[in-house]
């Protein structure tokens, strides 16, 4: 194998690595988020449209990490820069 090849699979294997963290990382976060939500509402049912709005907000910012995660995993595939 060549050194190129090595460094396409390493790629390859990143991607891989990357998505499936970012996606595991990425649930977990909503269902913290969510779970917390719930919760609030079961404590304080006249605040529930407030809560709510702050738990799509929580949702959006959590799931903007793997987003960002794959575009960058996309790149490397895609524009390594390590590959010319």
């Amino acid at each position: 194998m060549t050194g190129t090849e090595i460094l396409k699979l390493a790629s390859i294997l990143a991607v891989g690595l990357i998505a499936s963290c970012s996606a595991l990382g990425a649930s977990f976060g909503d269902a913290k988020v969510a779970a917390s939500a719930v919760e609030g509402v079961a404590r304080q049912p006249e605040a529930q449209s407030a809560i709510f709005s702050t738990m799509l907000i929580g949702i959006g910012l959590v799931e903007a990490t793997p987003i960002i995660g794959i575009v960058i995993a996309l790149i490397l595939l895609y524009a390594n820069p390590l590959l010319g």
